[in-house]
C-alpha cells in the first residue's frame, strides 16, 4: 500500500473539477471579511470549519454562497486563485481547469471585469511559480433562469478568448439541462465547448439530457450513470470524460461511504473517469487526498492509478500533442515506481 501511495503522489495529474469559490479556506474567509467589514455569523475560522456537515447538495450550497460573499475585488480573486495553485502544486498536479461562478458575484454588484481579471492574474502567477498550465471555465448557475444565464454570457463575451468552455453547475433538482438549451447554443455558436454537472443529484437520464440537449463534451460528476448500463457502455465507447469527486459525493450523501463509490467499477468498464476535489475545504481533501482515499477504500491497483492519471489529461482541453507528452511522462514515472 505504501508504494502505491507514493506512486499516487508522484504521478503527474490534471484536475478537471474544482470550483475556485469552493477552495476558499475558512482562514481566508475571515481575512477577507475583516478587509471588507463583512459580519460573519461564525465567531472564528474553527467554528466555520465545524459547520461543514451537510445533508445534501443544497445544504452545502447555502454555506458556499455565504462564504463567497467576502470576495469583493480583483485582489481577492487573485489571492483565492493563487492560493489554490500553491496548494495543488504539492499534489503532483500539472494542469488545472477550474470553474468559477460569475453570477454569484455580479448579483452582489461586483463587476465582471474584477472577477475575471483577478482569476486570470492568479492563474498566470501560479503558472509562473509552479509550471502548472490551466484552462478556465465560467459556469452558469442552474437555479437561476436561462435569461439570467444569457445576460451573464453577454457580459462574459469580451473575455471569451480566455475561456476553454462554459459550464453549468449548482442544484440539479428542478433544474434540468434542457432549461439552458438556447444559451448553450449561443455558447457553441461562439466557438466554445460546453460541459455540465449532471448525474450527481439527478438520475442517469440527466446525463443523457446534457449530452443530447446541451451537446456537452464532458460530464461533471456523472456517477449515477451506473444506474443505466447502456449509458455506461456508451460513455466508455465514446470516451466521454466523467469528472467525479469522491470525497464530495460522500460528504453530500450521494454515497454513505467511500467504499460504495463506483470509481473503480467505471475504470474497469473502460470509462474515461477522473477523480477530483470539487470544493476541497468543504469536503475534506484536495486532489491527492481524493486519490488516496479511493486507493485505500476501493482497493485500487497500480493499473487504476496509471489510468486515472492518463484519463485526467485525456479528458482535459489540452492539445492532443500535449496530452501525449503527459501520457509518456506518466508511463516513465510508473515504470520507475517500486
Amino acid at each position: 500500500m505504501k508504494s502505491l501511495e507514493r506512486l499516487a503522489g508522484a504521478l503527474p495529474k490534471a484536475e478537471l473539477h474544482v470550483h475556485l469559490e469552493g477552495t476558499l479556506e475558512p482562514e481566508m474567509v475571515f481575512f477577507l471579511a475583516k478587509k471588507h467589514g463583512v459580519n460573519l455569523r461564525f465567531p472564528n475560522a474553527s467554528a466555520l470549519r465545524k459547520a461543514y456537515q451537510f445533508q445534501d447538495l443544497q445544504s452545502f450550497l447555502d454555506l458556499y454562497y455565504e462564504g463567497a460573499g467576502v470576495l469583493r475585488d480583483r485582489e481577492d480573486f487573485h489571492q483565492l486563485t493563487l492560493a489554490y495553485m500553491d496548494r495543488v502544486a504539492r499534489d503532483g498536479v500539472w494542469h488545472v481547469e477550474p470553474f468559477f461562478d460569475p453570477q454569484t458575484h455580479t448579483a452582489r454588484g461586483v463587476a465582471m471585469r474584477e472577477v475575471v481579471e483577478g482569476v486570470l492574474s492568479g492563474l498566470r502567477e501560479g503558472e509562473k511559480k509552479h509550471g502548472i498550465t490551466w484552462r478556465l471555465i465560467p459556469c452558469f448557475l442552474r437555479h437561476l433562469s436561462e435569461d439570467d444565464a444569457r445576460q451573464t454570457w453577454k457580459e462574459l463575451l469580451p473575455f471569451r478568448e480566455h475561456f476553454s468552455a462554459i459550464g453549468l453547475d449548482s442544484s440539479e433538482k428542478g433544474n434540468p439541462p434542457s432549461k439552458f438549451t438556447r444559451v448553450f447554443e449561443e455558447v457553441r455558436a461562439a466557438g466554445l465547448r460546453t460541459v455540465a454537472h449532471a448525474g450527481e443529484e439527478g438520475p442517469a437520464s440527466s446525463i443523457r439530457e446534457a449530452l443530447e440537449k446541451l451537446h456537452v463534451v464532458r460530464i461533471d460528476h456523472g456517477v449515477r450513470c451506473v444506474e443505466d448500463p447502456e449509458l455506461v457502455r456508451e460513455l466508455a465507447k465514446k470516451r466521454i470524460p466523467l469528472t467525479t469527486c469522491p470525497l464530495s459525493n460522500v460528504r453530500l450523501c450521494v454515497y454513505q461511504k467511500l467504499s460504495d463509490h463506483p470509481l473503480k467499477k467505471l475504470l474497469d468498464a473502460g470509462v474515461s473517469v477522473t477523480a477530483n476535489s470539487d470544493d476541497p475545504p468543504y469536503f475534506g481533501g484536495y486532489l491527492l487526498e481524493n486519490w488516496l482515499g479511493c486507493l485505500r477504500e476501493l482497493a485500487l491497483e497500480k493499473k487504476h492509478l496509471i489510468q486515472l492519471a492518463k484519463n485526467s489529461f485525456e479528458g482535459s482541453f489540452l492539445p492532443q500533442k500535449d496530452q501525449e507528452t503527459w501520457f509518456e511522462k506518466i508511463e516513465r514515472v510508473a515504470a520507475t515506481a517500486a
